[in-house]
């Protein structure tokens, strides 16, 4: 079985924020299969989607800042059109990237005890983000 969905998220402010509810929520195919991957993809350049912890509150807070350090807005960017968040945002979704891969067993997310699914907002007011969905399985 093959599934491809494309759908939007809310709009988040900027930071990291568990996505992991709202990407099963919109997938409920993935109840049926027994053994599977699935592949989730981000149709954006500032804004990134990754797999981290999910428990401690701390975590994303502490994302924030470690990638505002590696690509600040201070930095003398050429590309600075769309304002001074813009560059930066281009930097982090490059470094966290764009896409992720999660094994699927007896209809759940192979996902660890402590992981989440975590949408990268690297924008100050940026819309609901398109994430597309592509499960195969059995």
């Amino acid at each position: 079985m093959w599934v491809h969905k494309e759908f939007r998220l809310p709009a988040f402010r900027r930071g990291f924020h568990l996505v992991t509810r709202h990407v099963c929520d919109a997938l409920p195919e993935l109840k049926n299969v027994r053994v599977g991957l699935l592949h989730v993809f981000i149709r954006h350049t500032s804004a990134s989607i990754s797999i981290n912890e999910n428990a401690d509150p701390d975590v994303p807070a502490d994302l924030e800042r470690a990638v505002n350090a590696v690509a600040p807005e201070s930095f003398p960017y050429v590309h600075t059109i769309e304002g001074p968040d813009d560059m930066p945002a281009h930097v982090k979704s490059v470094l966290i990237g764009s896409s992720i891969s999660i094994p699927v067993h007896d209809g759940k997310l192979c996902l660890g005890t402590w992981q989440g699914i975590y949408l990268g907002e690297h924008r100050n007011h940026a819309e609901g983000r398109s994430l597309v969905l592509t499960l195969q399985g059995e």
